[in-house]
């Protein structure tokens, strides 16, 4: 039997509400909105991200009487899960409750791949496009601005639609010429250099000076572009 089946059943068995029916019952639409916007004030965000609240039918046997005081509700403190149950419940002189299954999807944008791309391959706007994606379908880092990756390459295929992370892409590829900075609080001097080793942003990478022949440990600030804080 089906999860959402099996709470419709615990729905109509401890819903504590009188048998006979009533002319201004609550309806089903209303319960459906309140427990959204309850969710809705109850749930943390996602940063920059969206919620997607689907809450379960409610089985057409039970008749709801109307609440005659303010109407409640509760739900377990992990709010971050995907299905969470939300008791709903009326303290007037006629009490109740009935316990809703509710769906959470909590999506987040992403950078994701428009088509296949090939090992090797510089990442852009055109080949690029931000979508929401539900965090359970994330694994690892993920990147929500093209604009911190773009121009640099891909170390691996990747399938269309694929989710583009810091991992897969260098900004400093091995074998390319890169800008090399050494800087301090009162000078910076820039030379040219060829990267020993991938690197994506933040990482350390080793380079070689091409005017002085010396081997060094930069760290990758942007496209072939890597700074020494002296």
């Amino acid at each position: 039997m089906s999860y959402f089946r099996i709470l419709s059943t615990l729905l109509f068995i401890t819903a504590l509400i009188p048998l006979q029916s009533y002319a201004n019952s609550t309806t089903e639409s209303q319960l459906v909105e309140f427990v959204e916007t309850f969710v809705k004030n109850n749930i943390d965000l996602p940063v920059e991200g969206k919620i997607e609240i689907n809450v379960a039918a409610i089985d057409p046997r039970i008749t709801i009487s109307p609440c005659l005081t303010k109407l409640k509700a509760n739900m377990p403190e992990n709010h971050h899960a995907r299905s969470v149950n939300v008791k709903v419940y009326c303290k007037d002189n006629t009490p109740w409750q009935l316990y809703i299954p509710v769906r959470i999807s909590q999506k987040i944008p992403v950078v994701v791949t428009n088509n296949i791309l090939a090992k090797g391959s510089v990442v852009d706007a055109s080949n690029t496009q931000l979508e929401y994606i539900n965090v359970h379908n994330i694994r690892g880092e993920s990147i929500n601005n093209i604009k911190m990756v773009s121009g640099g390459r891909l170390k691996r295929r990747l399938s269309k639609g694929a989710v583009v992370s810091p991992r897969n892409i260098c900004l400093v590829c091995k074998g390319e010429t890169v800008t090399i900075i050494a800087k301090s609080n009162d000078f910076m001097v820039k030379t040219i250099g060829i990267a020993l080793s991938d690197g994506s942003k933040g990482e350390q990478v080793r380079v070689k000076n091409n005017k002085s022949g010396r081997k060094i440990n930069a760290r990758v600030e942007a496209v072939n572009k890597v700074v020494i804080n002296l």
